[in-house]
């Protein structure tokens, strides 16, 4: 008996659309490797309640020295006085932190 080793048109259009196929899974995972990875920036909304000693202290001079902290990831936002009683405020600060930058 004689095998034919010759494949017949429609087998071979299989392994063309099995090629097409791989080709254009491989395409697509080339392209999503490509793709930088989105990192999320975690962030925290922090308020600071800045009690002075007494009563005859400066709290825009407070409000200065708190301002004056700087560093990376840390950015001072709206601040106002809160009375606490007696005449006696206190300073309210909020800022916002960058939380892998700045520990708290």
């Amino acid at each position: 008996a004689v095998v034919s080793t010759q494949s017949t048109g429609e087998e071979k259009g299989e392994t063309e659309m099995q090629k097409k196929k791989r080709l254009a899974a491989e395409k697509k995972a080339a392209e999503a490797a490509k793709k930088p990875k989105t990192v999320t920036v975690l962030k925290s909304n922090v308020v600071l309640d800045v009690k002075p000693w007494d009563e005859e202290t400066d709290l825009g001079l407070m409000e200065k020295s708190v301002r004056s902290i700087v560093m990376d990831g840390l950015v001072w936002g709206d601040s106002k006085l809160v009375e606490i009683g007696f005449g006696s405020k206190k300073l309210r600060i909020s800022t916002c932190i960058v939380d892998e930058l700045v520990g708290l």
